[in-house]
């Protein structure tokens, strides 16, 4: 559902969901770097759509003036607000030989054992139509996606960002369930077609395993077994299917009191947007994959809101950074030993037109 989050300065701490933290919408890079911080915007004011009759204010928040401006009747405009722009360069966007070439070369390192999967990611630029409105187009992507979290961030420093991302990474909900999910594998979802008659390549199929034994794996490093395991299913994000495996725990019956922020901690980014074992995989993408993601496959969502010890955070997935003019898209492709260049490129393409809709 659609939230409004106040403006706040950024600051660069490292992720928890300590529920003694005041609400703040988080938002994390790929990679934390001086360039792509890491920020903390505080939620000075919460609006949720599914309770519309209520405003959660902070002691920060300027109510009067809030509720004054809300008051007055709108003045009609043909002028998009403003949005915040990256100060760093724009990314470089491969050409489908730039990336048949990567993923040939991924494959490789698959064949030769240096990593068990790599998930390689491209940028694309497109042109802004003509009155290209940021919040408009927020709004179009909350009616085209009403299953994924579709957000708009405009921040000093990170720039601007649209998404509607369908992969939680961490969620807690309000009865102390802990959730996270491993979602991988793509095919394009076909008029008439029905989830459960799907049909998954034994390349996808391997692709969504190693993302849920990553999952296990870091349970095991807490030393967790009561977990439920749900999956692997057919699940539907756009015109896309995904295969998903669902994971949860009931915080309130195991002594792992900051079994949340471990996870994150142990989780991002994941095997799904980055590869396994993790750190061969980060290394491979840092040497071969000649862009920087910024925010993308980072993540991102409110935390402590609308009560304390509550979170909801996504990878950020489907998304855009807006320039002046045009935007940057992106994309990934998890790549097994089994991966062809064509249909890497192709995947890439369907999932570049899922945010790409709203700027036709």
């Amino acid at each position: 559902m659609p939230e409004l989050f106040g403006r706040g300065g950024p600051d660069r701490p490292t992720p928890s969901l300590d529920a003694r933290r005041p609400g703040r919408l988080r938002l994390f890079p790929f990679r934390d770097s001086d360039h792509n911080p890491a920020l903390f915007l505080p939620a000075d004011v919460f609006w949720d759509a599914e309770h519309p009759d209520q405003l959660h204010c902070s002691d920060a928040a300027q109510v009067a003036p809030l509720l004054a401006f809300l008051a007055q009747a709108p003045t009609p405009t043909d002028t998009p607000l403003p949005w915040h722009l990256s100060p760093q360069p724009l990314p470089h966007t491969a050409t489908q030989p730039e990336y048949a070439a990567l993923v040939e070369t991924g494959v490789e390192a698959i064949r030769q054992g240096q990593v068990l999967k790599v998930v390689s990611s491209r940028a694309a630029r497109r042109p802004l139509p003509a009155g290209f409105d940021a919040l408009r187009a927020f709004e179009s992507l909350c009616q085209r996606y009403p299953q994924a979290f579709v957000s708009l961030v405009s921040a000093p420093g990170a720039g601007t960002w649209l998404g509607a991302s369908p992969e939680v990474l961490v969620t807690i909900d309000a009865d102390g369930i802990f959730r996270t999910m491993a979602l991988a594998g793509t095919q394009p979802l076909a008029p008439g077609m029905l989830p459960q008659q799907a049909i998954w390549r034994q390349k996808e199929i391997e692709e969504q395993a190693l993302v849920s034994r990553y999952i296990v794996s870091c349970f095991k490093q807490l030393r967790l077994r009561e977990y439920e395991e749900t999956g692997p299913r057919t699940a539907v994000a756009g015109q896309l299917l995904h295969l998903r495996t669902d994971f949860a725990v009931n915080l309130r019956a195991v002594p792992f009191p900051t079994l949340g922020t471990d996870m994150l901690r142990l989780l991002h980014p994941t095997s799904a947007v980055g590869g396994m074992p993790r750190q061969a995989a980060l290394n491979f993408l840092h040497q071969h994959e000649g862009y920087d993601r910024a925010y993308y496959s980072g993540f991102l969502g409110p935390v402590n809101l609308p009560q304390p010890g509550v979170a909801r955070l996504f990878v950020n997935l489907r998304c855009l950074q807006l320039r002046s003019t045009e935007a940057v898209l992106y994309a990934g492709t998890g790549l097994t030993i089994d991966s062809d260049p064509e249909r890497e490129w192709s995947e890439t393409e369907m999932k570049l037109s899922t945010i790409g809709a709203i700027l036709r």
